[in-house]
């Protein structure tokens, strides 16, 4: 374990939570977007038979009312197909935002963690950098202090 994922342990505990959320967000936002597929598939096959059940051109009376039920039954079928198909819109839309949240909160904790790791390697840089000022002022010194020697002599 580095010196910063010690430091961040908290907060990748964090973000690992919220990577989960947001996968679960995501498979529920897929399950939901499946079931509003299926719902409008449905809508729209029911909706195709009453279209082909088309008009009724001539025949006897128990006919008509047969193909009149049948029409009355695809319709019902197709309203609470229409109802189901909008109820699963509805829920695929709250898991939309659902997992939209998640997303955001996962990327606002990533960003968290990112931005001090690069404030703890720009404080490094700096060190290195007084560091390396201070032995290039030792070496000054020395050489200023040899070169003052070697003037004495």
């Amino acid at each position: 374990m580095t010196a910063g994922t010690g430091r961040d342990a908290g907060m990748l505990a964090v973000a690992r939570v919220r990577g989960v959320r947001e996968q679960d967000s995501r498979v529920g936002l897929q399950q939901a977007l499946g079931e509003q597929r299926g719902h409008e598939r449905r809508a729209a096959g029911l909706r195709q038979q009453i279209e082909q059940a088309g008009t009724f051109g001539a025949g006897s009376a128990g006919s008509f009312l047969a193909l009149r039920a049948s029409l009355d039954a695809l319709g019902a079928a197709l309203h609470a197909a229409e109802e189901q198909g909008a109820a699963s819109r509805r829920i695929s839309e709250a898991a939309y935002e659902r997992w939209q949240l998640d997303r955001a909160r996962l990327a606002a904790v990533e960003m968290l963690i990112e931005r001090r790791a690069s404030a703890r390697r720009a404080e490094a840089a700096h060190r290195e950098a007084r560091e390396l000022d201070e032995i290039a002022v030792q070496l000054w010194q020395r050489r200023e202090a040899a070169a003052a020697e070697e003037g004495h002599r």
